[in-house]
């Protein structure tokens, strides 16, 4: 048996190794995690420059900016990125094969096997030829760095949302950051074809990226096939919205954030719960590109041998920039005089109402196609439970109030409106044309105003009276959450019934026997005070700066970009350069809402916790 001294003695020198581990581990684990910070500091930065180089590479003509000239920081970013993947598999691999999805390690091994050139000289054929030539090519290099750099940008933004971090204010500057850059991007000398000068830039780019139309260029001339490229997706992302694609690679890629930045993309989109996210983000994607995809094939079809010099290649491309144009509700169009081309209007009609359809659906809102989408699953359920013998439970609401709401007044306000401009301008501007073509153009020029910004005939010629109802059609816009623009059918009908509740001397607001919540109704009333007001100064403003042109041009014109439409009388090419300023930010307000932003100046002003004395004021 050992003394109890030398037992003691042992005990301490276990306990002083316990320590020392313990010390080691602390400092193992804070030298890994400053290391970790230092290679995403690294990574972001890399991941800038990549892109930076890319669009260099793909905007300037070989003679000026050739593949040799960016290859060394594209050389960089690749070493970058690969020593941030390697030092993760080695050193941080638990905590990485938590965090991140199987794709983003497709992803991360095409990034390391861009590294074989480095170690094998491309003379040296180990490989058959198509691999071999793969691996060696530069539109490999360029997409993987490309696919690898936006990813990881998605990331990190996701994940460096903190808990001072403001939504409203997050979507604003996203939106400025996708503006700027897009603007960048035309700029570049193989997007033009003769050039393109700051400002037109920065309005072409806004009108894109707010989804509104309004150019003061001729699309059709001015771009290159890259340049409508960078325009079309420039429409996609900024419809959507940059938040659903950034919060969309960096979870369905990157592994799970935050649970605070999880909470507030969900509140962001309005998602019910942190577990129905993604679901939502991949069905908008998805149910865009579908939809997007039908409508394509319908545009084609409906076009096809009716334009003058057009070979196959050039209908595809006008097919699939009219169907994402129209559904996204920009407006934009890759032919002279858009869609009141005479080899259009005086074709097929079926275009337009393809169109139309598009516009519709863009325009609903992405709340009610989530909720159609559900009403339709449960309904397929309940007749596949009778067809097999199985008692079929009767799900009594389907569709929520907000669906039911929307659905019901976008319906109305189409009737009325397509009927209204149907006998308007029966005389007017669809004199000469047939029965059918008089219907196809009413529904048409009724859609067309709640957002789309599209043309069949010129605006310029309806009467005044017809006018009118497109500017309340424009002002109104289409459903919350949407491509449309506008005050929202949504807060439309809020104040409807709400002036109905008073006029009858009800206290509550009641509609398919359900009761709207009072933060709805304020906020629907403070969103249409907001946009008089609004409306009202941008008038003012473009008058005092467009003294020259007609009162009637300039209103319409102003509140086109506030409501996010892109229908004009003519006024945009003529704009000086302070009235495309002011457009601009007309667009830019419009698109991200007057109300989002105020709130996210006026966060974190909380309401008094002393409750005032309540009092009367004499309104009649």
């Amino acid at each position: 048996m050992k003394p109890a001294g030398q037992h003691r003695k042992t005990v301490r020198r276990l306990q002083a190794a316990k320590g020392a581990y313990a010390r080691f581990t602390r400092h193992w684990v804070g030298t890994l995690r400053v290391l970790s910070t230092c290679f995403d500091v690294l990574t972001v930065i890399a991941s800038l420059l990549c892109l930076v180089a890319i669009a260099l590479y793909v905007g300037f003509d070989s003679s000026v900016i050739s593949f040799a000239t960016v290859k060394p920081w594209l050389r960089l970013c690749q070493g970058i990125f690969a020593a941030n993947i390697l030092f993760n598999l080695i050193l941080r691999f638990r905590a990485s094969m938590a965090d991140t999805r199987p794709l983003r390690w497709i992803i991360d091994i095409l990034l390391l096997f861009t590294l074989v050139p480095w170690a094998i000289p491309n003379r040296i054929h180990l490989l058959s030829p198509p691999i071999h030539a793969l691996i060696y090519s530069h539109l490999t290099l360029l997409g993987v760095l490309g696919v690898y750099a936006a990813i990881y940008l998605s990331f990190a933004l996701i994940r460096s949302l903190g808990k001072h971090t403001n939504p409203s204010l997050i979507l604003s500057v996203s939106f400025l950051a996708l503006i700027f850059a897009g603007s960048g991007l035309l700029m570049l000398p193989r997007c033009t074809t003769e050039g393109i000068s700051l400002i037109d830039s920065i309005f072409v780019s806004t009108s894109a990226v707010c989804i509104c139309g309004l150019t003061p260029i001729d699309v059709s001339t001015t771009f290159t096939p890259l340049g409508l490229c960078i325009l079309a997706t420039m429409m996609q992302i900024g419809a959507l919205g940059v938040m659903t694609f950034t919060s969309f690679f960096a979870l369905f890629f990157s592994g799970r954030p935050s649970v605070y930045s999880q909470l507030m993309v969900k509140d962001m989109f309005y998602s019910k719960t942190i577990n129905s996210l993604l679901p939502t983000l991949l069905y908008t994607l998805v149910f865009t590109l579908a939809v997007e995809a039908v409508g394509a094939a319908a545009i084609y079809w409906s076009v096809v041998d009716t334009i003058p010099g057009y070979t196959r290649s050039d209908y595809l491309v006008f097919a699939a920039f009219h169907s994402l144009s129209a559904f996204c509700n920009a407006g934009f169009s890759t032919i002279g005089q858009g869609l009141s081309n005479p080899a259009l209007l005086n074709g097929n009609q079926l275009i337009y109402l393809v169109v139309s359809l598009l516009v519709i659906a863009g325009g609903i809102g992405f709340p009610i196609l989530a909720n159609a989408k559900d009403a339709l699953f449960a309904r397929c359920r309940e007749i596949r439970d009778r067809i097999c013998g199985r008692h079929a439970g009767h799900a009594p609401h389907l569709y929520n109030l907000n669906s039911k709401v929307v659905l019901t007044t976008t319906t109305t306000l189409f009737a009325l409106s397509a009927l209204l401009f149907l006998i308007l301008e029966n005389g007017n501007s669809l004199a000469g044309m047939s029965p059918y073509e008089k219907i196809v153009q009413s529904i048409f020029n009724a859609v067309t105003p709640r957002s789309a910004g599209f043309s069949s005939v010129n605006p310029a010629g309806f009467l005044p009276s017809t006018l009118i109802i497109i500017m309340l059609m424009m002002w109104i816009g289409g459903g919350s959450q949407s491509t449309a623009g506008g005050i929202k059918v949504n807060t439309f009908a809020a104040a409807l019934l709400h002036l109905k509740a008073v006029v009858l001397g009800r206290r509550n607001v009641n509609v398919f026997n359900r009761r709207i919540s009072s933060d709805s109704l304020s906020r629907a009333q403070a969103v249409i005070a907001l946009s008089v007001v609004s409306y009202s100064l941008l008038a003012v403003a473009m008058l005092a700066c467009e003294p020259s042109l007609p009162a009637r041009m300039v209103l319409f014109e102003a509140l086109s970009a506030l409501a996010t439409v892109g229908s004009s009388l003519g006024a945009t090419p003529l704009l000086s350069v302070g009235g495309k300023a002011i457009i601009c930010a007309a667009m830019f307000v419009g698109r991200v809402g007057l109300l989002s932003l105020l709130a996210g100046f006026a966060a974190g002003k909380h309401e008094p916790a002393i409750e005032l004395p309540e009092d009367n004021l004499i309104i009649n």
